[in-house]
């Protein structure tokens, strides 16, 4: 998809690797839909970016609230092409805790219902909305694309419901690809490595430091531009469906 002149959806959209994507295919001229639950952010955001981009308070848990957020993006004078998931929260517990208790099972239950049910609830709320476009160049519709993590791979200890809840996201790259070629809708899954994000940059320098020092090159954290450079150009290259693209400076997570 070449021409960014269409109706894009942001979940996650008003903070870290969210906020880089919205900012990017606002700058690309798409009219952005920015979905996130940190109201005072997001309407910070689209008044600051102006133009087509709106902000809708989504939960990406609730169908009634990613309905509403999908439905607003549809009304824009351009049809609806890209959707991207960038929500998601982490958790750091250990199967059997060293004091002998087992895992939380509702915090397992949680980070799976935002970091996995979410991003199912946004791709087949938007797929379906994109289905029902015009088809543009070579028949396509839009395009997913998904946030994983390099974690659905190398999981450490203490990440079991963050690396499932991403494992079922790679899990559900193909498949989705697979069922969407009908209607012309492709998919892609980008599984990012350390990314400086809000949640990192409260680390202490020393921390920061160390952990970049672990990745292969470049020798430092990700930053939200690089995810949303890849999101770009997975929506700009027509012919990438179905794949899992890790962006992680080669790095391989040890188990602690």
């Amino acid at each position: 998809m070449k021409n960014f002149d269409v109706a894009a959806v942001v979940s996650g959209g008003a903070s870290g690797l969210g906020e880089a994507t919205t900012r990017a295919l606002a700058a690309r001229g798409a009219a952005v839909t920015i979905m996130d639950l940190n109201q005072e952010r997001g309407q910070a955001l689209a008044a600051e970016l102006g133009g087509h981009t709106t902000f809708v308070r989504t939960d990406v848990t609730d169908e009634a609230s990613v309905e509403a957020a999908v439905a607003e993006a549809t009304g824009k004078d351009r049809p609806l092409r890209i959707a991207i998931s960038c929500a998601g929260i982490g958790l750091a517990q250990r199967t059997v805790g060293r004091d002998g208790a087992p895992h939380e099972l509702g915090g397992f239950t949680r980070v799976l219902g935002v970091n996995l049910i979410g991003t199912f609830n946004v791709l087949r709320l938007a797929a379906a909305a994109m289905a029902r476009t015009e088809p543009g160049e070579e028949g396509e519709r839009g395009v997913v694309v998904n946030t994983a993590s390099i974690a659905a791979f190398d999981g450490q200890i203490g990440q079991l419901a963050y690396s499932a809840s991403k494992g079922g996201v790679v899990g559900m790259t193909l498949p989705a690809a697979r069922d969407l070629s009908s209607v012309g809708v492709r998919v892609c899954t980008i599984a990012p490595g350390l990314v400086d994000t809000p949640l990192l940059g409260s680390l202490p320098e020393e921390a920061r430091a160390a952990l970049s020092g672990g990745i292969p090159f470049p020798k430092r954290l990700g930053r939200p531009s690089d995810f949303a450079e890849l999101a770009l150009a997975i929506v700009e290259n027509g012919y990438l469906n179905g794949e899992v693209i890790r962006m992680d400076g080669a790095l391989r997570m040890a188990p602690r």
